[in-house]
């Protein structure tokens, strides 16, 4: 008599044994986006700062965009060689390359916003006495706000393509999938990793725009 536990677990496997490659994608998929995730939170969490200071200064700004815009125009495949070289093979090195290739955005769209807020409603803040630290939360910062939710929608992409060239220094994850489908041909499992790709860059995109849109209507 064979165990109803066995019985069940036996019926799951025959009905997924069709569906086995997308499960393994499924699991590249899990392991691929928290590294998205952690280098969009590195990364903001270094260029949100820096494109305040930023605003606030011309002068870094004058410092900061030839180094953004020698950033932008670099290839990505060159950001792996610096991070091989000082992390070796693995995820690490992966990440390091993804938030430095997606930071950009993020400090100019940040300075952007906050130097695009009009000059009218700093001179309310500063004749009710608001000082800079309530200027920027309390003006600065919300009304900059789709500026900034702008650079974090773009940070995520750049992340996204980044994280499948990863791969190539193993950084696994799906990148992985359709780096193996290219060196061995395979059309079907280099579209199925690209698909869950695609299906996670709109997940994060509309994640990003509802946070966006909440914000606007409070």
């Amino acid at each position: 008599m064979v165990p109803l536990w066995l019985g069940k677990a036996l019926l799951v496997t025959v009905l997924l044994y069709p569906f086995r490659n997308s499960i393994k994608t499924f699991y590249k998929a899990l392991f691929y986006l928290p590294h998205v995730t952690s280098s969009v939170i590195i990364s903001m969490g270094i260029g949100i700062p820096l494109g305040i200071w930023a605003s606030k200064s011309d002068l870094v700004e004058q410092v900061v965009r030839p180094i953004l815009d020698f950033m932008q125009t670099l290839p990505a495949f060159v950001y792996l060689i610096p991070a091989v070289l000082f992390f070796r093979l693995g995820p690490v090195p992966g990440v390091v390359a993804t938030l430095i290739f997606s930071l950009p955005p993020a400090v100019r769209l940040t300075n952007l916003g906050i130097r695009q807020v009009p000059e009218e409603l700093i001179e309310a803040g500063h004749a009710f006495g608001s000082n800079w630290h309530q200027l920027l939360f309390k003006i600065q910062l919300p009304q900059a706000l789709p500026t900034i939710m702008a650079g974090v929608n773009q940070c995520i992409m750049l992340a996204l393509s980044m994280v499948v060239i990863s791969s190539m220094i193993g950084g696994g994850g799906l990148g992985d999938v359709v780096l193996r489908a290219i060196q061995s041909l395979k059309v079907g499992i280099g579209f199925e990793g690209g698909l869950a790709v695609v299906i996670i860059a709109i997940i994060l995109d509309r994640l990003t725009q509802g946070k966006q849109k909440r914000k606007s209507n409070q």
